[in-house]
C-alpha cells in the first residue's frame, strides 16, 4: 500500500476516530497510528498478515474496539491490558494458543472474540472481567471446561467445534451465564452436569452434536426447566456429520470417505470408553 494512501487513511481517521485497513496485505502494525493515540476509538485491521502487535498498542487510551480478524498472530503483547476503555476486541482467526495475564486488566471489555485460533486449554484470568458480556471461543481445541469458569460474568459463552470432553460441574455456578453454547464438540450424556439444569442461570443449553441421543437428555434432571427458560437444542452426533462420511460424486457413483480431524478425535474417545 503506498504511503499517500495511508497518509489520506490516516487524515481520515484524524476526523473520525476511526481506523479501518482490511484485505490490504499487511505485515505490520502501521507505525503511523502512534499519531493517533489520543483521539482513535475503533481500528480494524482485519483480513492482512499482521504477525505482532507493537507494544505501543498500549498507548490507543481512548480505544473501545480493536479487531484483527484473520491475521497470523501468534501472541499477544503484555502492553494491550492497558488499554483501559476497551470494550470489543475481535481477534477471529489468528493463531493464538494463550492470553497474557494483562488481558484480565481490561476492566471495560464487554467482548472477547478468539474463535478459529489454537487453544487447546480454556483460557485463564478472565474472571477479572466485570462487564464481560459474550465470550466466543468458538472453533479451538480445547478439551475441557475448567471449574474457573464459575467466577466469569459473561451472559453468553460459545464453545462450539472444540473437543471438550469434559464440563465442570463448578459452570453452574457462574452468576450471569444465560447461553451456554457445545455443540459440536465430544461431549456423552454422564459428562453434563445435572446442576447447569438444576441449579444455574442458564437458560439456553446449545448441545448438538455430541455423543449422545436427544431422547436421552430428556431422562436428566432439570431438561424440562431449561425448556421452560430457552431451549436445550440436541441432535444425534452423526446428524450433522454425515456429509464427512461420504459424498457422491455423480460422475460414476464413486463414493470418497472424508474425515475431518475433530471428528476423528471424537470417535476415537468415544470408542475408547467403550472398551
Amino acid at each position: 500500500m503506498g504511503n499517500s494512501a495511508l497518509k489520506a487513511h490516516l487524515e481520515t481517521s484524524q476526523k473520525t476516530g476511526v481506523f479501518q485497513l482490511t484485505g490490504k496485505g499487511l505485515q505490520e502494525f502501521p507505525e503511523e497510528l502512534q499519531r493517533l493515540t489520543g483521539n482513535l476509538r475503533t481500528v480494524d485491521l482485519s483480513s492482512n498478515k499482521i504477525e505482532v502487535l507493537p507494544a505501543f498498542i498500549g498507548s490507543f487510551q481512548q480505544l473501545k474496539s480493536l479487531t484483527i480478524n484473520s491475521n497470523k498472530l501468534t501472541n499477544l503483547p503484555n502492553d494491550i491490558g492497558k488499554l483501559k476503555k476497551l470494550e470489543t476486541l475481535m481477534l477471529n482467526g489468528n493463531l493464538l494458543q494463550q492470553l497474557p495475564a494483562s488481558v484480565g486488566q481490561l476492566k471495560a471489555l464487554r467482548t472477547l472474540s478468539l474463535s478459529g485460533n489454537q487453544f487447546r486449554e480454556f483460557p485463564t484470568g478472565l474472571g477479572s472481567l466485570r462487564h464481560l458480556d459474550v465470550l466466543d471461543l468458538s472453533k479451538n481445541g480445547i478439551q475441557a471446561v475448567p471449574a474457573e469458569v464459575a467466577e466469569l460474568q459473561a451472559i453468553e459463552i460459545n464453545l462450539n467445534q472444540n473437543q471438550i470432553s469434559a464440563l465442570s460441574p463448578e459452570v453452574s455456578r457462574s452468576p450471569r451465564l444465560k447461553v451456554l453454547r457445545l455443540e459440536e464438540n465430544c461431549l456423552e450424556l454422564h459428562s453434563i452436569p445435572t446442576s447447569i439444569l438444576t441449579n444455574s442461570s442458564v437458560s439456553l443449553l446449545s448441545l448438538e452434536g455430541n455423543l449422545f441421543e436427544v431422547k436421552k437428555l430428556r431422562d436428566l434432571d432439570g431438561y424440562d426447566k431449561v425448556r421452560e427458560g430457552g431451549s436445550v437444542e440436541v441432535h444425534q452426533f452423526f446428524w450433522r456429520q454425515m456429509s464427512f462420511l461420504c459424498q457422491t460424486v455423480s460422475a460414476g457413483l464413486i463414493f470418497t470417505h472424508v474425515l475431518t480431524t475433530d471428528l476423528v478425535l471424537c470417535l476415537s474417545r468415544f470408542f475408547a470408553s467403550r472398551r
